[in-house]
């Protein structure tokens, strides 16, 4: 009889980072649609007072308009600058997230293998940033493009053929600048999403086995502790969200000296004062319900997919199928 196979070791850095990827990319296609909705939805009303004129009810009317006027190339507009930033996002959240949260438990003298909460958050933190740094030509491409309608337009409107056109466009306008114009927001947004999305999935996840509500490998276990996981995402990073996507939108100006900047935004901390005086706390939280009808699916099905990408590779990495 041969021997029981043992405990099958981590992930590299990189296999990490491809897994995570593919698992992002797969989530992407599903919450794409609402990704737009969410974005028309923040745009809509910018620094108006309330009683202003709306194109759009509400994330369904924003689907459904969208659909209607612009079809299927509508409501997955952006589609593909998603594919190479959740790539680039989500494989250096989940590929960078163990590695750090490993080392930091080792430098203050505890079992790498320990779930802290102080170190699991801020290996959340920091994967996150370094994610949303590398990613953040792609998401500005990506939130332009979601922005710009033919037929319904709301907030500053940027037509790109594609996305090499939109990088041909911002290069040649504001070169390295504008391809990195909003980091600070991303940074900031990203670090608050990702401090609770992995910490919180895995903390849920490892009540569900411990207390025997539910295997380690069950389909069931996978979507709970994604779902808590998602909320989680969702009440740490709305407000931020609707900051990115206002700085990533704003038309710009050239000054005397050549620099481009937003003609509506100085820094998201502004973007925060501006939208808080002229609309209100709740304009923070303008596509709350399309970025739940997003976060919650794309979550899901990025850390379900997650982990049954990774479970099918280590059985072929370790010879077990």
């Amino acid at each position: 009889m041969s021997a029981p196979a043992g405990p099958s070791k981590p992930l590299s850095t990189v296999e990490g980072f491809i897994c995570g990827g593919m698992a992002a990319c797969v989530a992407v296609t599903v919450s794409n649609p609402a990704e737009v909705a969410k974005t028309r939805m923040q745009l809509q009303g910018e620094l108006a007072k309330k009683g202003a004129a709306k194109v759009y009810k509400n994330a369904l009317d924003v689907i459904a308009k969208t659909w209607r006027n612009e079809g299927l190339r509508g409501i997955q507009r952006g589609l593909g600058p998603a594919y190479v930033y959740q790539i680039l996002m989500n494989g250096s959240r989940l590929g960078f997230y163990e590695p750090i949260r490993r080392r930091c438990n080792r430098l203050i003298g505890a079992d790498p293998t320990d779930q802290i909460p102080l170190t699991s958050v801020f290996s959340g933190a920091a994967s996150g940033v370094i994610g949303a740094s590398l990613g953040n030509p792609f998401f500005l491409i990506k939130a332009r493009m979601q922005a710009y309608s033919p037929v319904l337009p709301v907030g500053a409107q940027h037509y790109y053929k594609n996305s090499f056109d939109a990088f041909r466009n911002i290069w040649h306008a504001e070169r390295f600048r504008g391809l990195v114009r909003g980091i600070d927001a991303a940074a900031l947004r990203t670090a608050m999403g990702s401090s609770v999305q992995l910490p919180t999935y895995n903390w849920t996840k490892n009540q569900l086995v411990s207390r025997g509500i539910s295997s380690a490998d069950s389909i069931w276990t996978f979507l709970a502790s994604s779902s808590v996981s998602g909320l989680c995402v969702l009440t740490m990073m709305q407000p931020t969200d609707t900051v990115l996507t206002r700085m990533y939108n704003q038309p710009t100006i050239r000054t005397p000296d050549g620099r481009h900047v937003g003609t509506l935004y100085k820094n998201p901390i502004d973007c925060l004062w501006k939208t808080l005086k002229a609309e209100g706390p709740l304009g923070w939280y303008k596509g709350s319900t399309a970025h739940f009808l997003r976060i919650v699916p794309h979550t899901i099905v990025t850390l379900t997919a997650n982990d049954l990408i990774v479970g099918l590779y280590k059985r072929v990495r370790d010879g077990h199928i």
